[in-house]
């Protein structure tokens, strides 16, 4: 996987926290550095851990499914694209612990947003990825994104969250095509 192609998967993987985040950035009235640092290390570490559990989950099977992973990762990426169009067109609101920047909810959160980035990783088993790179970008861009939803949502509100992950879904399906073109006619 290419510098850009890693870029724009980096971006889509960070959709799911950028909306939580500029729910939580909608939430407060004050925001203080404290916030921007936990939403960000939250979001942006878990964002890069989960792919690198993904990956050892997948060269542990990759020699088994070597024949198939190029639809294995495109599967994934474009199941993981749908299902966050879904979750955009389902016109959510924020919850009412979205004021919320404890432990236990900040944990929860970064979890249940990474969960994607975790089938990324087991794709990334069967694709040319320096994992190293993806998870430095996956992890940094993250940050970046939750540090600027959360000012957004602080000072717009909430009216983003569904364009963010509908963006991201379109991203990880373009993805997944590009992946499944490349191995089927240039290999």
């Amino acid at each position: 996987m290419d510098f850009y192609s890693l870029i724009f998967l980096s971006c889509a993987l960070g959709m799911d926290a950028f909306a939580v985040s500029l729910c939580k950035g909608f939430s407060v009235k004050k925001l203080h550095l404290k916030h921007y640092l936990i939403v960000g290390i939250y979001f942006g570490g878990f964002q890069a851990l989960m792919p690198t559990i993904g990956y050892f989950i997948g060269i542990t099977f990759a020699s088994f499914i070597a024949s198939i992973d190029h639809w294995i990762a495109f599967i994934l990426l474009s199941l993981i694209g749908l299902k966050m169009i879904k979750e955009s067109l389902e016109n959510e609101n924020c919850d009412s612990n979205a004021n919320q920047f404890g432990f236990k909810t900040m944990l929860a959160l970064a979890i249940a947003t990474s969960i994607d980035a975790l089938a990324v990783g087991v794709s990334f088993a069967f694709l040319n990825v320096n994992l190293l790179l993806a998870i430095f970008l996956i992890g940094i861009i993250t940050f970046i994104l939750c540090i600027i939803a959360l000012k957004i949502g602080n000072k717009f509100g909430i009216y983003l969250k569904n364009k963010a992950e509908l963006l991201g879904g379109l991203v990880l399906i373009i993805l997944g095509v590009k992946i499944l073109i490349e191995h089927l006619f240039f290999d």
